[in-house]
């Protein structure tokens, strides 16, 4: 615990406080659990111990999921509010390796509110434990998906305020667009939950093992689209950094470009899926000068109209290198076209306006951006304001217009970390250095004759 910032450390304190209150409150005051009903909370509380021992690891540092809750929502259903909580509470018991003691205690705490207050609700729609034994089902569905639609949403709040004051996840990081479907899957599996209190009315503690296998088949489901994740992200990391070798003064580019990008496709509405692929193309849109060859990117003043030629076939050798990457799909565009200028007088193929396709117009404002705001080996970086003047003056004649915009209001909100001073090199390191970044458009080419 001595890691996490005093915040972080009064909220674990106040979590845990609160979670401990309404437990002593339910067992106390409102509701007493029957001799009958302990043996069902012991197998529940069981499968969710089970579940939560073996979560998946999400994207985000040191943060895991599991299907576990389903088992805490068939306990709002058997055996009430109170019964929901110690289920949830006995995440402190998880024997996952490596957890330590504080994050046991949020997981229990946490658990075990989300669990009291969809038993609340459960209870307040008119839901019973009597309903189950009854065999009255289809009076548990209201109940049933107001407890879900309410533990859910405070699970995930509960969770990303803990990791926010951790400094662990930052509000851009969160995917506001994405989180109606990443609820709506979570509902999804909370499903589960209604399974199991259904088929205990006929089958009893054995239903805990019936559904064991959709529910690990559920986790699993969800690791291997993490792990194809981390696969694609580990393939694009390593294509950068081979660009990157190319020179000393661009390592950390196309992780900024492709974080720039990410930035105006929030802006202008951009799905997940799509702001996923626009993220690689902004990591990817330089691949192309693998293929360009050092002596011309390192040529100081003029280039021939031969070293012209080769520097803007950069975005198709870049396509022809990476398109067999099927998961990249519209990123194909972005690489290509993203040294097309509005006016038409870009390349490779002199497109225009509307004809360049949308993730180059992004990708274009993106990287000149970058560029600008970065250190050179013949110049020192623009401020951001300095490079914001440099994009309206392009807009409408290099940039879209529309691009331009969402970017600076994406700056103006949410701020832009400029990549600092370039550190100088080792003296035992090889370096190579570009003469001049062809991506900064207060620098044109400038071509020379070859008499």
């Amino acid at each position: 615990m001595r890691e996490l910032p005093w915040p972080a450390k009064i909220y674990l304190v106040a979590v845990v406080a609160v979670a401990a209150g309404l437990i002593g409150r339910g067992l106390i005051f409102s509701e007493h659990l029957g001799q009958d009903e302990w043996p069902t909370l012991l197998v529940l509380a069981l499968l969710f111990l089970v579940c939560e021992s073996v979560p998946t690891l999400l994207n985000v540092q040191s943060a895991a999921m599991s299907v576990s809750f389903s088992a805490a929502l068939a306990a709002v259903v058997l055996v009430g509010s109170v019964g929901a909580a110690l289920v949830g509470a006995t995440a402190v018991l998880s024997v996952r390796p490596g957890l330590p003691p504080h994050k046991r205690l949020f997981n229990g705490a946490q658990f075990a509110i989300c669990g009291y207050a969809a038993g609340w609700v459960f209870e307040s729609l008119g839901g019973h434990r009597t309903i189950v034994s009854d065999h009255r089902f289809a009076d548990l569905l209201g109940p049933f998906t107001g407890a879900a639609a309410v533990f859910v949403p405070l699970n995930f709040v509960l969770f990303a305020v803990m990791l926010s004051l951790a400094g662990q996840l930052r509000t851009e990081e969160v995917p506001l667009r994405g989180l109606a479907q990443f609820f709506i899957s979570y509902l999804g599996y909370a499903t589960f939950g209604l399974l199991i209190a259904g088929l205990w009315a006929t089958v009893q503690s054995i239903s805990a093992v019936l559904v064991l296998l959709p529910l690990f088949i559920a986790r699993w489901a969800f690791g291997q689209y993490l792990a194809q994740q981390r696969s694609y992200d580990a393939t694009i990391a390593a294509l950068c950094q081979a660009v990157e070798t190319k020179d000393y003064y661009t390592r950390g580019h196309c992780t900024r470009v492709s974080a720039a990008s990410t930035m105006i496709a929030q802006e202008i509405g951009m799905g997940p899926e799509r702001m996923r692929a626009i993220g690689y193309a902004g990591m990817l849109h330089d691949v192309g000068k693998l293929g360009v060859p050092t002596k011309v990117l390192q040529k100081e003043g003029g280039l021939t109209e031969e070293e012209l030629a080769a520097i803007q076939l950069h975005p198709m050798r870049g396509l022809e290198i990476v398109r067999g990457i099927d998961f990249l799909d519209e990123a194909f565009a972005g690489i290509m076209h993203h040294h097309e200028r509005q006016d038409g007088r870009g390349y490779p193929m002199g497109l225009a306006g509307d004809e360049i396709p949308e993730f180059a117009r992004v990708i274009a404002v993106a990287d000149a951006f970058d560029s600008m705001t970065s250190d050179r080996a013949y110049r020192k970086a623009k401020s951001i304001e300095e490079a914001v003047a440099e994009l309206r003056k392009g807009a409408g004649t290099q940039f879209d217009p529309d691009m331009v915009g969402a970017f600076i209001r994406a700056v103006d909100r949410r701020g832009w970390d400029p990549p600092g001073k370039v550190a100088a090199p080792k003296a035992d390191e090889v370096v190579e250095t570009v003469a001049k970044d062809h991506d900064d458009p207060t620098s044109p080419i400038e071509v020379v004759s070859e008499r």
